[in-house]
């Protein structure tokens, strides 16, 4: 490698490190800088650099850091310290409210886009108010003494019954899931979900999935 292309490696890192001010291993730096230099050039410039004294070198085992000179930079007093650790604090403290309002949005946005439209609730409610009809309307002539259900009818039926038994359990099992992994990262109760979610329960209405 040329000493044009060493001492624009060493450039670069001499300008990171201070541009960072924190400690590094070469292979990080070679990383960091999106690999615009080689690694054997990055491992010597960090090498040579130390030696000279224009970036310090810490050992720990058998890893080697490199951080910027610290004594190019003004002296902070205790004073100036302190206010930064107290906007820190502040600082996290706003991050972590707004990561709950981005939980609790991203919750309710799942739940909206789960949701059907109004147009088609008003479509399956015509629908299932006319599946009622004509079931009352064939209840009515069965309790009149009309025409009884065959038995290939009543295995029809059967069947169908347990064709939607098992998958109200299967959504239902899955719902479950889903919802117990929200609840490891969600801050609050399983109560406080459902209801910033509006998931109603079979449990609230005292239901649940027959045996089949």
């Amino acid at each position: 490698m040329s000493k044009s292309k060493d001492a624009n490696a060493a450039k670069a890192v001499v300008e990171y490190l201070n541009r960072q001010n924190r400690p590094y291993s070469a292979i990080d730096i070679f990383n960091n800088l999106h690999k615009e230099y080689g690694k054997t050039a990055i491992v010597k410039a960090c090498e040579s650099l130390s030696q000279s004294g224009q970036i310090k070198e810490k050992v720990y085992g058998k890893q080697k850091v490199y951080v910027a000179d610290q004594g190019q930079f003004p002296d902070v007093d205790d004073g100036e310290i302190r206010d930064m650790d107290a906007r820190i604090s502040e600082l996290s403290a706003q991050c972590k409210e707004k990561d709950e309002e981005v939980r609790r949005l991203d919750a309710e946005f799942r739940g909206l886009n789960s949701s059907i439209s109004t147009e088609d609730a008003m479509l399956q409610l015509k629908q299932l108010t006319e599946e009622c009809e004509a079931c009352n309307c064939k209840l009515n002539t069965l309790r009149d003494g009309g025409k009884t259900v065959s038995p290939e009818e009543k295995d029809r039926i059967y069947e169908a019954r347990k064709k939607y038994v098992k998958e109200w359990r299967k959504r239902k099992r899955i719902s479950n899931d889903i919802l117990g992994a929200i609840l490891e990262g969600y801050p609050k109760t399983k109560k406080q979900l459902y209801e910033e979610i509006g998931i109603e329960t079979d449990e609230d209405y005292q239901l649940s999935p027959p045996d089949i």
